[in-house]
């Protein structure tokens, strides 16, 4: 199958697949969906909230709504990927007790799976059968996706019952400094924050801070700070109905201005598209 890109247009659903020779990942790094990240071919590494991440052949990322992520790697770039973003509305449509099947999705920021022979083969044809669904576009191809979707996650889910899952070595102790100052970053976005005053804090250089940041995540710094501060006010938006310039000043912005045009960089939409319950 060649390469496919289908969206609901509402961003609540979509189904993407790819045969990569290049490193290439969209700008919008969070969403409002569940993603499903199968890594049909190839090495990959990923940055998730905190850590970076080696995926292998076969393996499945689940990463829960909001939860900061990208692709690192651009050295190893041949690979082949399939990915679903859904709702988590659209789990519960089909069937109610999904709450206790899917229990470890609820309760991990993110999971991954490294499936047996087994559940690898099952994965793949649901995989490839939800492709062919996007791709002939019968009727009802939305749903009898969806539902292949839930026999998928299902499966990763009882996989990650029968298996304790350890936290993933770092691939690296560089790896491991990094994961610190995101952590740092995370807890602190509100407050005046740059290299200089991170490689003070570290006992690094902001140099090497800069360079290796962006090794390990992905992001640059200034790159990382803005999506974090977008990420929690995209949050407070939906959730509260503090004014937009308070909103801005909570989340570490200087001015307004200047969070309107980030704002609109990271999510692609001005800060009250989403007020207007959007």
């Amino acid at each position: 199958m060649g390469n496919i890109q289908y969206d609901n247009g509402k961003g609540t659903f979509s189904v993407s697949h790819r045969k990569a020779l290049s490193h290439h990942m969209p700008i919008n790094h969070f969403h409002s969906t569940y993603e499903i990240f199968y890594l049909m071919s190839g090495r990959r590494e990923f940055f998730i909230k905190d850590r970076t991440l080696v995926v292998n052949e076969g393996d499945v990322i689940i990463i829960s709504p909001n939860i900061l992520h990208r692709t690192t790697n651009t050295e190893m770039p041949k690979h082949e990927r399939f990915i679903v973003n859904i709702h988590e509305d659209y789990m519960t449509a089909v069937n109610g007790s999904f709450m206790d099947l899917l229990q470890p999705l609820f309760e991990k920021e993110y999971i991954i799976v490294t499936c047996s022979h087994h559940d690898r083969c099952s994965v793949e044809a649901l995989a490839r059968k939800i492709m062919q669904e996007v791709l002939e576009k019968k009727p009802g191809f939305e749903m009898y996706a969806q539902t292949l979707i839930l026999q998928l996650l299902i499966i990763c889910c009882r996989h990650v019952k029968q298996n304790s899952l350890e936290p993933p070595e770092f691939p690296s102790p560089m790896h491991e400094r990094i994961s610190e100052v995101v952590r740092f970053i995370n807890n602190h976005y509100m407050e005046e924050l740059s290299l200089h005053l991170l490689g003070e804090k570290f006992y690094v250089s902001p140099y090497y801070l800069s360079r290796f940041f962006k090794e390990a995540t992905g992001f640059t710094f200034v790159e990382y700070l803005n999506s974090v501060r977008i990420k929690e006010a995209k949050k407070l938006l939906l959730r509260s109905s503090m004014k937009v310039n308070l909103i801005s000043k909570n989340v570490g912005f200087g001015s307004v201005t200047h969070f309107g045009r980030v704002f609109k960089q990271v999510t692609g939409h001005a800060p009250l598209f989403y007020r207007n319950g959007k």
